[in-house]
């Protein structure tokens, strides 16, 4: 996307005349227009189809061109009003897009700033992803309804796998398993659009949901390597096991209304240009039922790089299937390709009917969308409303990950905290809490402002001017505070100075002069410090990890609004934290091994090349991927531990009969096979608490290309102290205990599979069918 810098245009916000709002948001076929009766794509008792037809029939053919970018003009003898594609939603309405939000201070001006995406990734709930994104959309239509809004299209969620821990936008998304951003997008997108959590489709869209960026899409500016000029070269088998599950899902499980294409190359071929990418996968196999976006400028970006000139870029992004540019290229040079014969009228027809069923679809051509029946009452109270962000401050609460807690330091006791030195500068900065893609919040709290109601007696020192920590000057008065407290945070890490769109990080360590900052202050402190790390990113801090002085390390990412509470509430123990990692965090090493622009995630002993991601990377952890401490101790156990033995009826067994093949998982042949497992997870603690709950696969080894292990279920409980529950999860063979070959086939080995929660596990035997007859 383009990063159109927030600052400024809040600083336009700020000093800019109060603006001009209508009280009626902008929509079509309005009743008390004589004019739109006589219309046929107005009457709403017909088909989507017919009513879309009608309509693309009566515009001109300069018409149809002036609506293919994201701003598209109004048509005015049609009743038509300006619509804006592009509004941002990743954890929040945000600044940024084509201004398609008015924020004004006589009317709207915030909004609800949720954790970025990868801290509630951390709490592996879906029904908090699911609640998340509900109340966005809420307040998409209730700044719409106020006449704040010219769309209703939110672009996100990035479903992007974090695949490698440099890359500055993987905060982003919620992490680096392809199961977990699955459900993350189908939870996610459920919610944008109205549709219940269960599945159940709304009969209108509340908002329309686009996931972004399709697909192997993870790199920004490393070395003499741009996201621009990339190409992704990707196995047959990383894109079937890998990059495309979250998308499949988006689609299929979601029926999300919008996938966006990157610039990057795939396999020396532009996405956005790619017929057999965007038609034959996206719309044909996986049925995508909206349309498909090109990233902002992507279009432009084809030219030279995979098209000849505007009007080649033009012509294939239009036959690709690709539906709306974000920027102006189409706008430009549909006309003149056109003419050159190059496109036909139909191919811009085929766009424009995937773009007004969307419209429609929103109830934009239904009449004034405040007396529509299920949206129409969403007022501008909804925004920045109460449960909103209570949800905020439960949603930080959730993805806070305690990291390292020797002898129990934390929680501190509000009682016997008669002193506090809160050291960083990283504990004094709201905007950090934020991350990026973020509008302006409903309440701003540093961590230091929400620290103040715990001990009276608390001194602040940066240490450093910002997050870069270029300087060590700050080093001796931030140990003079350490000495005269009795206990010690500090709050460090990154900013989107270290990562953020079209910025790479070069190296895992914290930047500049923090790591002697951190150590210089533990080793003169009264008591072992606390280190708390607000960063999107993963960091290498073996240093803090083994050093005894360091008593405690708390990741808090980027919490959104209410982070500042939410951490102070995990110090203080009135939470009990329970996120996992949704990452790996690797060595500093890792960077020197492996370069960003590898693709493979399978490791290669041959080239000493050591994998990615939790499911094939072969060496030393600074923490692994679902690592997280609590408060309390749980236990995990499965109820039956009887081995089960499955005879895969109605499967294609290879010759010879080493594995079944699958062509489609979600068959009645596969959906068959299905089974459950109960897994009884126990607090053994003293205080309540939440905890995911992880169900992993692992075959007897890692030949063929399998996975070391991988996830293939999670929930998240709430236990009482000493509370017991049972968990049930569905598995399906299928999905679950299939591997993917070199060719993308995905297969079912006969023999064991071992299902895995904690460290108990059982055995899954798959039958070879020429001993079982079945």
């Amino acid at each position: 996307m383009r990063n159109h810098g927030e600052n400024l245009l809040f600083s336009l916000l700020l000093f800019s005349p109060l603006l001009a709002l209508s009280s009626v948001p902008p929509h079509s076929c309005d009743p008390s227009n004589p004019t739109t009766k006589t219309y046929t794509f107005c009457k709403t008792t017909l088909p989507i189809a017919k009513r879309v037809d009608d309509l693309i029939s009566r515009m001109t053919l300069e018409e149809k061109i002036s609506q293919l970018g994201d701003d598209s003009p109004a048509i005015p003898r049609l009743g038509i009003p300006v619509f804006k594609w592009w509004t941002e939603a990743l954890h929040g309405l945000a600044y940024g897009g084509t201004g398609s939000i008015h924020w004004s201070f006589s009317a709207i001006f915030k909004a609800t700033s949720f954790p970025q995406v990868i801290v509630t990734g951390a709490s592996f709930n879906p029904h908090l992803w699911y609640k998340i994104a509900q109340a966005i959309s809420t307040e998409a239509r209730g700044i719409f309804n106020n006449g704040q809004l010219d769309g209703l299209t939110l672009w996100g969620p990035n479903v992007n796998l974090y695949r490698d821990p440099r890359w500055g936008r993987g905060h982003e998304t919620p992490g680096e398993d392809p199961l977990h951003l699955s459900k993350y997008a189908t939870m996610y997108v459920r919610g944008l659009q109205g549709d219940s959590y269960e599945g159940g489709q709304a009969k209108a869209l509340k908002t329309s949901a686009c996931c972004k960026h399709f697909t192997a899409y993870d790199l920004e500016k490393w070395g003499t390597a741009s996201r621009f000029t990339f190409d992704a070269v990707v196995t047959a088998q990383d894109m079937e096991d890998t990059f495309q599950p979250p998308f499949k899902s988006c689609v299929q499980d979601g029926h999300a209304s919008c996938l966006m294409c990157p610039f990057n190359r795939i396999n020396g071929v532009a996405p956005c240009g790619d017929h057999n990418f965007l038609t034959k996968l996206a719309k044909e196999q996986w049925g995508l039922d909206g349309y498909i976006a090109s990233d902002c400028d992507a279009i432009g970006v084809m030219v030279g790089m995979y098209a000849r000139t505007p009007e080649n870029a033009t012509a294939l992004a239009l036959k690709a299937g690709m539906d709306v540019d974000c920027g102006t290229h189409l706008q430009k040079h549909s006309a003149s390709a056109l003419g050159k014969k190059m496109i036909t009228e139909e191919d811009i027809d085929r766009a424009l009917r995937n773009q007004f069923a969307v419209r429609m679809r929103l109830g934009l051509f239904d009449g004034n969308p405040l007396e529509h029946k299920d949206y129409g009452s969403i007022g501008k109270d909804q925004v920045c409303a109460k449960e909103h962000q209570e949800l905020a401050l439960q949603a930080a609460l959730e993805g806070i990950v305690l990291l390292k807690n020797t002898r129990n330091i934390l929680p501190l006791s509000k009682t016997k905290v008669s002193s506090l030195a809160v050291i960083g500068p990283n504990a004094n900065n709201a905007s950090i809490l934020l991350g990026n893609y973020q509008g302006p919040p409903c309440v701003s709290i540093t961590p230091l402002d929400a620290l103040q109601n715990y001990t009276s007696d608390i001194k602040y020192v940066a240490g450093c001017s910002n997050a870069a920590c270029s300087s060590a000057d700050g080093i001796k008065q931030a140990e003079e505070a350490a000495r005269s407290m009795d206990h010690v945070v500090l709050f460090m890490g990154l900013s989107l100075d270290q990562e953020r769109e079209d910025f790479d990080r070069s190296d895992l360590l914290l930047p500049g002069s923090q790591q002697e900052l951190i150590t210089s202050v533990a080793k003169v402190a009264k008591n072992p410090v606390i280190l708390v790390l607000l960063c999107g990113g993963p960091v290498d801090v073996s240093f803090a990890k083994t050093n005894p002085k360091i008593g405690a390390i708390l990741w808090a990412g980027y919490p959104g609004q209410a982070g500042g509470h939410a951490i102070a509430q995990v110090l203080f123990g009135e939470y009990n934290p329970g996120g996992k990692l949704p990452v790996t965090w690797y060595p500093q090493d890792y960077t020197k091994q492996v370069p960003m622009t590898n693709m493979n995630m399978r490791a290669d002993n041959a080239t000493k090349y050591p994998g990615r991601t939790y499911r094939f990377y072969q060496g030393k952890t600074v923490f692994p991927f679902g690592y997280g401490l609590s408060y309390s101790n749980y236990s995990y156990e499965f109820i039956s531990k009887a081995k089960k033995t499955l005879k895969l009826v109605g499967l294609k067994a290879a010759h010879p009969a080493s594995h079944y093949e699958i062509t489609e998982a979600k068959s009645k042949e596969c959906q068959k096979l299905n089974f459950t497992v109960t897994v009884r997870v126990a607090n053994l603690g003293t205080v309540e608490g939440r905890t995911p709950v992880l169900l992993f696969l692992r075959w007897p080894n890692a030949s063929n290309g399998r996975p070391r292990k991988q996830l293939i279920d999670f929930t998240s409980v709430h236990l009482k102290a000493k509370e017991t529950k049972p968990v049930e999860f569905s598995v399906s063979p299928c999905e679950h205990l299939s591997r993917v070959t070199e060719e993308g086939k995905r297969v079912i080995d006969t023999g064991s599979h071992f299902l895995m929660a904690g460290e108990k596990e059982i055995e899954i035997t798959v039958a070879e069918r020429g001993k079982n007859e079945l």
